[in-house]
């Protein structure tokens, strides 16, 4: 259970939400762990297991608290819908700005990206010294968040991240370990056609998967964006599976279409490994607070609801240390 400004994550399986008078009751085995005031909470997301009292439902209900439920590996199931006031405001507001003015938060997206992908090869160079190639996507990448600023239009603001995305994968082979046994000769996707291609392609169908319920257990459209192209997580856990040999070119088969998959055993070395992912902390660059990677989604998703309330003057990227 972790508890963020006005927001709840309850992660911890088994955990039972009542309430107590005026306040919200978290028990776990029978016992209770917390005890907060219920009219300071915003939102409550529960993952898994997690039961819920109908007096506490009832309240939420009322009083338009935001209660969630996913899967425990954060698949968006549903949530309680009380009074619809709010949440069709907000509905309005990012229609409204995705339609009319959406290039600002679209900046703030696909800067945020270019200095992920700037870091990675930076923190390659930091640790295998000079290498000219690489060197050169860096100040690539530079000039792509330069010309990030003055971007007016999605469709310069789709030009520069094409650009990035081009330099950040033409020297993506130097950051995979020889002895791994891997190659790549560039990005290819529908179908991914290697096995470092299948690797990154399932995992960031999995993070699109969790954006999309983070959106939708704020009350936000995850089909209306602000830009029109695909979204690209952090590639540090395929390079680290593959560089450490945890994942195998064994581990993929080759179908007639020519498309690559994983087999079954490496599917849930992956899904095991994600989840020890998600579980580490860091300290969230706008909130400076501690939280668990696997919040982030949810984390970004209401940061952007609260910029679209207009309690944000805008929206806060997540930016990796």
């Amino acid at each position: 259970m972790r508890k963020l400004q006005n927001t709840l994550y309850i992660t911890t399986q088994g955990t039972y939400l009542h309430k107590e008078c005026e306040t919200l009751v978290v028990e776990q085995e029978r016992k209770k762990v917390a005890q907060l005031p219920v009219h300071s909470i915003g939102h409550i997301f529960c993952f898994g297991n997690v039961l819920v009292s109908p007096f506490l439902m009832g309240f939420c209900g009322e009083n338009n608290v935001n209660l969630a439920f996913f899967t425990e590996q954060g698949r968006y199931l549903g949530r309680l819908q009380g009074r619809q006031s709010g949440n069709i405001l907000l509905r309005r507001a990012q229609y409204r700005l995705s339609e009319s003015n959406p290039v600002p938060i679209a900046r703030h997206i696909i800067a945020a990206k270019i200095q992920a992908s700037k870091r990675v090869l930076q923190r390659y160079l930091r640790n295998y010294g000079e290498n000219p190639a690489v060197q050169a996507a860096v100040v690539g990448l530079n000039s792509g968040l330069q010309q990030l600023k003055h971007a007016q239009d999605l469709e310069r603001v789709r030009g520069v991240e094409g650009e990035a995305a081009a330099r950040y994968f033409s020297v993506f082979q130097y950051l995979i370990a020889e002895k791994s046994g891997f190659a790549f000769d560039g990005r290819n996707r529908r179908p991914p056609r290697d096995g470092v291609n299948a690797l990154l392609s399932f995992l960031y169908s999995i993070l699109g998967r969790d954006i999309s319920g983070a959106l939708q257990g704020v009350g936000l459209d995850p089909q209306a964006g602000f830009l029109h192209a695909d979204r690209r997580g952090r590639d540090s856990l395929a390079l680290s599976l593959i560089n450490r040999g945890q994942i195998k070119p064994q581990d993929f088969v080759s179908e007639s279409s020519g498309a690559v998959t994983l087999k079954a055993e490496a599917r849930k070395l992956l899904f095991q490994s994600l989840q020890a992912k998600k579980q580490e902390k860091i300290v969230h660059p706008f909130l400076q607070e501690e939280v668990e990677i696997g919040l982030l989604p949810y984390i970004q998703a209401m940061l952007l609801a609260r910029h679209l309330r207009g309690d944000l003057a805008e929206y806060p990227p997540f930016l990796m240390r």
